[in-house]
């Protein structure tokens, strides 16, 4: 689980993992008492196991550092302006001082394809819309946090950039499979290429593929990407508890379980709370059976994996 804190309450963050040991937090908004005068490592001595630090640093209109480590540009902005390898510099840089404040994992880059004007949902948060040309930016992104010693999550597979409507409103519908395999989902092409990254499922209803439910519940949505485009990562959902492509059909719990069903390898919901609860469904659930041993067990093998290639 990855569940969100404030950011701007150490305490509570400290609090929550001392008593429920999460695997990982994620730190929305943009409160920053947690990522200043090292009270993260507060929140690790807390843990067990080392916990997974998240924030999305994207760049323009989506980003958690820019009032203490200044601003940096837009997906978009960046492919009109830079080359791949000064994106790749910059990422990294980023990524240094994400490293310094704590942060272990940032879900970003955003791998999705669009023309969508600046301020639709993905809009300037993609690299753009000629999906060769894309890959390359979103690779060197991720590359360059990977330089810096943080995890890159992709997202939002299989694509947002051509889906309609907004997820944080409703379930949103992509074109058929086929379109996406020439479009969207050119960035996951081989993904070997990217090296130790993660990959966030969106709540995207694909109509021939996922039929009416959304991608991050949906079993051939994640063998798409494990056995299609060979990856075997951490895979992370869309946040499952502030989103209504979710929360208007599914309880937390219930969407939580379903989408470790389904093949996620962690679950985010950025509302924080509701810990116990969750817990006590996932414990139901693999007692009964209903929540096989082997999947929970090979999920846990690549979040680990993941956490020890950030340090």
């Amino acid at each position: 689980m990855v569940v969100g804190v404030n950011a701007g309450d150490p305490q509570a963050a400290v609090k929550l993992v001392r008593d429920q040991q999460v695997g990982g937090i994620f730190l929305g908004g943009n409160e920053t008492a947690l990522l200043q005068n090292r009270a993260l490592d507060e929140v690790q001595r807390a843990a067990k196991v080392p916990v997974s630090v998240a924030i999305d640093e994207e760049g323009g209109r989506v980003q958690r550092i820019d009032a203490l480590d200044g601003d940096m540009p837009s997906a978009r902005k960046m492919a009109s302006t830079l080359t791949p390898a000064q994106v790749r510099a910059k990422a990294a840089e980023r990524g240094r001082q994400m490293r310094a404040r704590g942060v272990t994992v940032d879900y970003a880059p955003d791998a999705d394809i669009t023309d969508q004007p600046d301020r639709d949902i993905v809009g300037d948060r993609s690299f753009g819309a000629e999906p060769e040309v894309a890959r390359k930016y979103v690779l060197a992104f991720a590359q360059g946090l990977r330089d810096a010693g943080v995890q890159p999550v992709l997202k939002h597979f299989p694509g947002h950039g051509h889906a309609t409507g907004d997820s944080h409103k409703g379930l949103v519908r992509t074109p058929p499979l086929a379109s996406l395999r020439k479009v969207d989902l050119v960035p996951y092409r081989d993904i070997g290429e990217y090296g130790e990254i993660g990959v966030m499922v969106g709540h995207l209803d694909v109509p021939d593929l996922t039929g009416g439910t959304p991608s991050t519940l949906s079993a051939p949505a994640y063998r798409l990407l494990r056995k299609d485009y060979a990856f075997d990562g951490p895979v992370i959902t869309d946040d499952l508890g502030a989103m209504k492509a979710i929360t208007a059909q599914y309880p937390l719990p219930a969407a939580v379980l379903k989408a470790l069903q389904a093949g996620a390898d962690q679950a985010l919901w950025s509302s924080g709370g509701n810990v116990g609860t969750v817990l006590t469904t996932l414990e139901q659930a693999l007692a009964s059976g209903d929540l096989p041993a082997a999947r929970v067990n090979e999920a846990l093998t690549r979040v680990l994996t993941a956490k020890r290639a950030c340090g």
